[in-house]
């Protein structure tokens, strides 16, 4: 069917910058030339005007969910129309709080039923599955925040025939769309502008497999290829398609009169192209666009994979930073219009001055990508993860893991866990369980607070006399990757070294800020392989790649690359790194492996060792893991004392090797071996526990000394 190409119109607007600056963490974006009124501009409340307005209010929430709704009441109790029907109506007209009632009211049904587990997750379900304007969910982290944009928050249309005016929304919407016969008023006053905020999100990055199998699992929405779609809005009849379709002439020139009318505010004219459904048809829809090179999605982590998505936010979105994790519920759209609004845009910047425009030219390209690539989310409610383990609420603060049963239940039987773990991980570690108990201390470990620029609580191990020209390191990884929400293994070669790109950097053309392996979110297990370093010449950018593996290890923080000066994210990463000697990289502690078997088949054996542990058992390995990370610790003033005392005495029998780092490793160690066995206090058994490993681990590294100078 062809279409009337006045009926839609690109409803946002990214705001203009005199200077482009790097973004701020913590900050929505730089500072901004303010175009637009800054609030809503107030509504007449003439009676006359009423019943239009409401018949907007509803146009707004035009979407339905794509969810079976005969598999579960609380689906259709998730339709944002039935929302909007018990916000927006009342004995009066229309809520003048509408926009809060509907948040709400999503907010509580969320909470009903497993209703989470009925919305469809762009993290499990292929984007041609779902129908455009259907309510979503997303698992991402916020990989970059672009600049806000200013958007039509209500808008006027007049019908040419009647002059009939009518009133509508454009929140939760990317495109401003006309009736038959409508045209869109750029003059009314009763127009308003209202601004969001553009957040670039990409899947959670180095995400585990059994995660994603989980939550795939977990997510009950029944969903289906869609092969038809019927948009909710005003059909053409059928006289209308006849003329159109026997005067193809007559649209092509309204077409084009519509382009040049076009480019008002940032404001553009489109017609409509078919729908995309399918992945074929959106092969073919980026084709179209002739892009000069094929659109890099800027994941942090190379072999990713998942949908990357522009997330527009409404409201606080000053409680969001770059790298935060987050869950959102919100407005799919994937408008096909979009690309075609965007491709007339490069094609009109080509043909004014090349040198002017082709930093205009890149930034539009990087933040207007095609929408059947890069999906948008108007957010409706975004939730902030403290960790992605779907096996746990959602939600472990202080107080709520006190009250929760399941919390409860498990922390009573934490030692039957903690004793099973300890064997598994001795047989991964080759029967070695000296260093299993230092490996569980490593991957409950995180940096609870900071004390000037010193973190606290960061526990990276250095796991030494790895056997040489075996697969023992691979292995071990994917023993790391089956009981981890999330981790990535850095291959430390000469040649990634040299070659990839650790740090984030700003591009200045783009506008964007571009991603780097280090660009992690926080609890992420990051192994680096340093048994597979062999002698060679390290360049410039090798040379910064390890400076940065040293400042992340050493401060738990990357310095992004902002041309003219570096600025600092904070971070919690855990990081183990092997090799045969001594690590070259700096390290909290070094343990050093001493094998009781060397197996003939590493990959046999470990394969066996994962076969014979029980789903069961595993999800409770991945349970404690991270629920751990999330208890609350303190020292009483007696052990305090009692510490004291005991490390004056070790001075008193050994002055010479007996330092304040040792005391500071002495209770990092306390700290971690009382929460692996649940107790939140410190107490006297620990405290002597802690000794006496350290006391073992440094023994056995003086057994292996130096050779050449390093440590094995």
């Amino acid at each position: 069917m062809a279409a009337d190409p006045s009926r839609y119109v690109a409803l946002g607007a990214r705001c203009c910058t005199t200077d482009r600056k790097p973004i701020t963490q913590g900050a929505t974006a730089l500072p901004h030339l303010r175009t637009g009124p800054q609030k809503l501009l107030p509504f007449t409340t003439a009676a006359k005007a009423k019943h239009s307005l409401l018949t907007c209010i509803l146009d707004l929430f035009f979407l339905q969910t794509s969810v079976n709704t005969s598999s579960s009441s609380a689906c259709s109790e998730l339709s944002p129309l039935h929302s909007a029907h018990s916000s927006c109506v009342s004995q009066n007209g229309v809520n003048p709080d509408w926009e809060k009632k509907v948040i709400e009211y999503f907010k509580e049904k969320l909470k009903e039923n497993n209703a989470p587990k009925w919305v469809p997750s762009l993290n499990e379900v292929p984007l041609h599955y779902l129908k455009p304007n259907s309510f979503v969910k997303f698992r991402c982290m916020i990989q970059d925040m672009f600049d806000p944009e200013f958007y039509m928050g209500v808008y006027e249309t007049v019908n040419q025939t009647t002059k009939a005016r009518v009133l509508h929304f454009g929140k939760y919407r990317d495109v401003a769309e006309c009736g038959p016969q409508q045209e869109l008023d750029l003059s009314s006053p009763r127009s308003t502008t209202a601004e969001r905020q553009t957040f670039y999100c990409v899947p959670v990055p180095g995400e585990s497999s059994w995660v994603k199998e989980a939550y795939v699992n977990a997510n009950q929405a029944r969903v289906s290829p869609s092969t038809s779609y019927t948009p909710s809005r005003h059909k053409r009849s059928y006289e209308d398609d006849e003329d159109m379709d026997l005067q193809p002439n007559k649209q092509k020139d309204q077409h084009a009169g519509a382009q040049q009318a076009g480019g008002l505010g940032g404001l553009h004219w489109c017609g409509e192209p078919k729908r995309l459904e399918t992945e074929a048809s959106s092969g073919q829809q980026l084709s179209s666009l002739n892009l000069s090179s094929p659109f890099d999605l800027n994941f942090p982590l190379p072999g990713e994979k998942g949908p990357a998505c522009l997330v527009k936010v409404y409201e606080d979105w000053d409680c969001f930073k770059v790298n935060d994790v987050l869950e959102l519920y919100g407005v799919l759209s994937v408008d096909p219009v979009l690309s075609i609004l965007n491709n007339e845009e490069r094609e009109a910047s080509a043909l004014l001055d090349p040198m002017e425009c082709t930093d205009m030219a890149e930034e539009q390209r990087v933040h207007s990508p095609p929408a059947s690539l890069v999906p948008r989310i108007h957010v409706i409610l975004a939730q902030k993860l403290q960790h992605i383990n779907p096996l746990l609420p959602t939600c472990l603060n202080k107080e709520e893991s006190r009250t929760c049963k399941f919390v409860s239940s498990f922390m009573s039987e934490l030692s039957p866990v903690r004793a099973e773990l300890l064997g598994f991980l001795t047989h991964a570690l080759l029967g070695d369980s000296l260093a299993a108990e230092y490996l569980i201390l490593h991957l409950i470990s995180t940096v609870y607070t900071r004390r000037d620029v010193l973190p606290l609580g960061k526990f990276t191990v250095n796991l030494s006399g790895c056997p040489q020209n075996s697969t023992f390191t691979e292995h071990l990884y994917r023993i790391i990757q089956h009981l981890v929400p999330a981790s990535f293994r850095l291959q430390m070669t000469i040649e990634n070294m040299n070659q990839l790109k650790f740090i984030p950097h700003k591009d200045y053309t783009a506008n964007r800020l571009v991603s780097g392996l280090l660009q992690l979110p926080n609890n992420t297990s990051l192994v680096i392989d340093e048994t597979l370093l062999e002698q060679g010449q390290l360049d410039t950018s090798g040379v910064h790649n390890v400076t940065a593996l040293s400042n992340l290890i050493t401060w738990q923080k990357v310095d992004y690359d902002f041309s003219y000066h570096q600025m600092e994210f904070p971070c919690s990463i855990n990081v183990l790194v092997t090799s045969e000697g001594r690590s070259l990289l700096p390290a909290d502690c070094q343990i050093h492996l001493q094998p009781q078997l060397i197996p003939p088949n590493m990959e046999e054996y470990m394969n066996s060792l994962l076969s014979t542990v029980l789903p069961s058992v595993l999800n409770k390995f991945r349970i404690y893991l991270t629920l751990l990370r999330f208890l609350d610790y303190n020292i009483s003033d007696d052990i305090t004392k009692a510490v004291e005392d005991d490390f004056v005495e070790m001075r008193k029998n050994d002055p010479q090797s007996i330092t304040a780092d040792d005391l500071h490793q002495l209770l990092v160690v306390a700290r971690f071996l009382s929460l692996s066995a649940g107790q939140t206090t410190l107490s006297r058994e620990r405290w002597l526990r802690a000794k006496q490993l350290e006391s073992s681990r440094k023994n056995r590294l003086q057994q292996h000394k130096c050779v050449n100078g390093n440590e094995l």
